[in-house]
């Protein structure tokens, strides 16, 4: 949600248009139905996007009853430009809704549109008062130093990800069958090339693996930012034994009715200010996390290969021969301690 409407920010600003606060969507796999101001703190947003970008957070009477001109940006390809193509729909209709273009780069924006994307990105989205207070209370909880991983192998993103799994428990399965749905796994030799790409989530046992050749210590403190349905969490949690979770330190009642969207706000505060940072995946949340910790001066970051692991699984490499490939392969960013997620996401400007 904080890259989208990042993004629409910057959007904004190249079509000179005034931007509406969102409704974000309904989503029942999360029970989720929270809003934009649950979650950021509006009349800040709007007081510290002043200059950059007019933001309002409802529509004139004039056009509130209409429905908006959606313009769909997401299959366009190449160098696509939005005051060329979107600019006209806005000017005919004067209120539209956008999906912007999945390959977008924001390294072609004008420096003016930049600036506006990285104000909102950087500064201007920051945490409601009440959820902030709760992301400081839980980051203290949390035992020093200690390590947020971002751990991805729930139902619908193994679902999502069309990987088979082998050696997986019965309920384990049968959910993300559940999640399936129309999507089917690849089979036969179309899954070892998908699985060598780097498309397959890690699992909780393959991640343990990679942090042994890492050297982590296994009483290292880890704070797994991550949704409730993980699965097979005990491949992770039986090598290292100092594993906590939002859930198992903060169970009060106001904690227990929060929804996915403001539970991933917890999750999002803690990681931008641990220790140190992994990612088992290259999602969107990684991204932003990534360029938030280097804005902070925080470099400790690192995403775990999915692409190294299946490629060396796949030659048959095993036990000590596995673990001194998987060192070899993450060696150079774990020294600097830095992930690689910059480019598309943090912003640099020449002075």
């Amino acid at each position: 949600m904080r890259r989208d409407f990042c993004d629409g920010v910057g959007v904004a600003r190249l079509l000179n248009a005034t931007l509406v606060l969102p409704k974000f969507e309904v989503a029942a796999y999360w029970n989720e139905s929270s809003d934009f101001a649950d979650i950021f703190d509006v009349d800040y947003f709007i007081q510290h996007m002043d200059g950059f970008v007019k933001v309002v957070k409802e529509l004139p009477p004039e056009i509130s009853s209409k429905e908006p001109f959606h313009v769909d940006c997401s299959k366009r390809k190449g160098q696509f430009d939005y005051v060329e193509s979107v600019l006209p729909a806005l000017l005919e209709h004067k209120y539209i809704s956008l999906t912007p273009a999945m390959s977008q780069r924001r390294d072609r924006y004008p420096r003016f549109a930049k600036a506006a994307l990285c104000q909102a990105c950087y500064s201007a989205l920051r945490l409601t008062r009440s959820l902030q207070k709760k992301a400081a209370e839980l980051l203290e909880a949390i035992p020093k130093p200690f390590l947020s991983l971002h751990l991805r192998f729930e139902p619908d993103m193994v679902a999502y990800s069309q990987c088979e799994y082998q050696g997986l428990s019965p309920t384990s399965m049968q959910v993300i069958e559940a999640a399936r749905g129309d999507r089917k796994p690849w089979t036969g030799e179309v899954a070892h090339i998908w699985r060598r790409r780097g498309k397959c989530p890690l699992t909780p046992n393959e991640t343990a693996l990679i942090l042994q050749a890492l050297s982590i210590p296994t009483n290292t403190n880890i704070y797994l930012a991550a949704g409730d349905g993980l699965m097979e969490i005990e491949g992770l949690t039986s090598v290292y034994t100092n594993v906590v979770t939002k859930s198992a330190l903060r169970t009060g009642e106001d904690f227990t009715r929060m929804h996915g969207n403001t539970k991933a706000a917890l999750d999002y505060y803690v990681s931008i200010n641990s220790d140190s940072y992994m990612a088992t995946y290259f999602g969107n949340m990684d991204k932003m996390v990534a360029a938030m910790r280097a804005f902070k001066g925080l470099y400790k970051t690192l995403f775990l290969s999915r692409k190294a692991f299946a490629e060396f699984t796949y030659q048959g490499l095993e036990g000590k021969e596995l673990m001194q490939a998987l060192w070899k392969v993450h060696r150079d960013d774990f020294l600097m301690g830095r992930g690689s997620a910059l480019p598309a996401c943090f912003c640099e400007f020449e002075l």
